[in-house]
């Protein structure tokens, strides 16, 4: 057994027998220089097309990303908006309350009750509006200001004394934007040139 193993050992050291082993003599692979130049040449195309594929996966999650945080974002902000228009109801009852006590509070027959009513109803006119400010919520007030559709609604026209002719002359309501966004539009009378 020994003997057999130096007698392999001699043939391949000596080359008295032609095997697989002599790499002269071994066959050629079956793909050639210029068959695995071709297949080179496809994976680097893989490549390429993989990392633009990957690119563009990843741009198209950064924007899903983006438009989801700026969703969430106008939730946060305009997520109280209902809220909103109806506590603007509540402020113009407050309002119009607050009117009418002031004109029943004559310097003829001063009135200490309705005078105080009057106060209170004011304060609690000017605090209102003051959380509505620190909440974004603004009330427009359009006097003399051009005729924009997005933020003004016409109920009226009203001849342009001393005004110019598309301009804001009366608001019969108040008109309220919340963080720049139109809430509720204000119902408004524009001036018209009269036609005589």
């Amino acid at each position: 057994s020994p003997c057999v193993f130096s007698t392999a050992a001699q043939q391949r050291s000596t080359g008295d027998e032609c095997g697989p082993e002599d790499p002269r003599d071994e066959p050629k692979h079956p793909l050639s220089d210029c068959a695995l130049e071709h297949k080179a040449i496809k994976l680097e195309e893989q490549v390429r097309d993989l990392t633009e594929r990957y690119r563009k996966a990843l741009a198209d999650s950064e924007n899903v990303r983006r438009r989801t945080q700026k969703f969430v974002e106008d939730a946060k902000l305009f997520g109280i908006q209902s809220f909103c228009r109806d506590l603007v109801e509540v402020a113009d009852i407050l309002e119009k309350t607050a009117e009418s006590a002031a004109e029943e509070t004559e310097p003829s027959n001063p009135n200490p009750t309705l005078k105080k009513i009057y106060e209170g109803l004011s304060l609690i006119e000017a605090k209102l509006q003051s959380v509505f400010a620190k909440h974004g919520l603004q009330k427009m007030n359009p006097v003399g200001v051009k005729y924009d559709p997005y933020d003004h609604e016409i109920v009226c026209h009203v001849p342009a004394e001393g005004m110019q002719p598309g301009t804001i002359a009366l608001v019969t309501q108040d008109g309220y934007k919340l963080h720049g966004r139109t809430i509720r539009h204000a119902l408004v009378g524009v001036a018209v040139e009269s036609q005589e």
